[in-house]
């Protein structure tokens, strides 16, 4: 299988990729193990000065890898650049925080001394979806090195060029020769790497079937994962909520890269009593948006990702019609060149409709007319997943029940769920388990060695 570039705002094959053979991905592990021998022994200093040239070179270049990310799989320029600054900002962010997030913890016993001590494990595999192609790896990779783990990095076989950037970034700021390998691998490949003795680990980003085929492998092997799947986050406004904030965050959370996001706003459960007011303001909101080229600086959405994703979403969209919901705006493909699609929003959406359960991965938002905030986080619970929520509301106990009882790896008031390198990331029920970031992060591929010393 071919590996390719393919411009979504054109469908014009751009690059094209020879895959690894299976020699090359195991001298490729055999370098990651070499490497994971060098990295560990180094001292967070040295892993930190590393990390820091990283993350200048990032910010220097974000603007060229900004352009690659936007031809690739067709984010606006404006936020693809902003991705790769955020990369930026947390690899500083683990350079700075590694040390004391991995310090041992001294445990008080009978003994002389007793500790936790966290340890790396080796060469972990990630498998890492088109979405957000510098992110989602970036905030794997950042907190893996500098605990001193070493990556193999299987990436969406549709941006194979962001792939081998991060490569050459790791290459250049220094680490170790096979630290951080990128393996240009069909998604057949990817179950004799996890076979692998020498791959210690696994983190998936992506679809349910792709998770829940390397959690099956890996556990068949004893190996441990982190996976983020997929997400129906829900969005709730409260009659007390501001609500011009409430939907013009809102109409971000839905549509942000080109509503392509896991955690993105999907589900909006408005409260009866502003229901009107708010659907008729999401609807000027969603109108407004300038749809185009990706490249120019005031679109706001810029194409799909590919053919199928526009197929699918207009599938979901036709099958929710037919079940009775109604189109208050948009939710349609565009005629012409390019996988564009235009964002929409539906209301009255039946239990039948499959949007109902299913994760809709396009700019198209739900509307859901709630009487009380108990029906809005009981229908919000209803969904298989369980990745984010937001809720606002300026009444502290509507915010306190929605923290305590929405069934999310996260809960954000009065704005949209988001990821913080500060703070662990991931999710429950068909979401996904285990977390990314912040301290449990950095910790998910240590061995947490417990040391008594009488």
């Amino acid at each position: 299988m071919t590996i390719q570039t393919k411009n979504p705002a054109t469908n014009k094959v751009l690059k094209t990729f020879e895959p690894h053979t299976d020699a090359e991905v195991d001298l490729a592990i055999a370098r990651s193990v070499v490497a994971h021998h060098e990295l560990r022994t180094w001292s967070f200093e040295k892993r930190a000065k590393c990390m820091r040239q990283a993350a200048k070179i990032m910010r220097d270049e974000a603007e060229k890898l900004g352009k690659i990310m936007t031809t690739e799989m067709g984010k606006t320029l404006k936020s693809a650049i902003a991705e790769v600054q955020k990369c930026a900002t947390a690899a500083d962010y683990y350079a700075d925080t590694a040390a004391e997030y991995l310090a041992d913890e001294i445990v008080e016993t009978d003994a002389q001394t007793s500790y936790r001590a966290f340890l790396p494990l080796g060469p972990v595999l990630a498998v890492m979806p088109w979405n957000y192609p510098i992110w989602q790896v970036i905030r794997f990779a950042a907190p893996a090195l500098m605990a001193g783990n070493t990556g193999l990095l299987k990436h969406a076989s549709n941006v194979p060029q962001c792939a081998l950037y991060i490569e050459g970034i790791f290459k250049r700021a220094g680490f170790p020769e096979g630290a951080f390998q990128t393996l240009l691998i069909g998604g057949a490949k990817v179950e004799r790497i996890l076979r692998d003795d020498r791959v210690r680990a696994a983190t998936l980003t992506g679809s349910e079937p792709a998770g829940a085929s390397v959690a099956s492998i890996c556990g068949e092997e004893i190996k441990p994962t982190v996976l983020e799947l997929g997400g129906s986050d829900a969005f709730i406004i409260m009659p007390s909520a501001d609500l011009e904030k409430a939907v013009s965050v809102g109409t971000t959370a839905r549509t942000q890269n080109n509503g392509q996001s896991c955690i993105a706003a999907k589900r909006f459960f408005v409260h009866a009593d502003i229901y009107d007011d708010v659907k008729v303001r999401f609807k000027d909101s969603f109108e407004t948006l300038t749809i185009g080229d990706p490249m120019k600086g005031d679109t706001d959405i810029g194409p799909l990702v590919d053919e199928d994703a526009v197929n699918s979403v207009t599938e979901q969209v036709d099958d929710a019609l037919k079940a009775g919901a109604v189109r208050i705006c948009g939710a349609e493909p565009i005629d012409g060149e390019g996988n564009f699609y235009r964002p929409g929003i539906l209301e009255n959406i039946p239990k039948e409709a499959r949007v109902y359960h299913e994760e809709i991965f396009a700019p198209v938002a739900l509307l859901f007319k709630v009487e009380s905030l108990d029906e809005a986080i009981e229908i919000a619970n209803s969904s298989p997943f369980g990745l984010g929520s937001a809720i606002f509301t300026t009444d502290k106990d509507e915010q306190k029940k929605a923290i305590r009882e929405l069934e999310a790896g996260g809960t954000f008031v009065n704005t949209m769920t988001a990821s913080n390198p500060h703070l662990p990331f991931g999710g429950i029920k068909r979401s996904g388990y285990g977390r990314e970031l912040a301290s449990e992060g950095i910790r998910a591929f240590c061995n947490t060695k417990t040391v008594y010393i009488a």
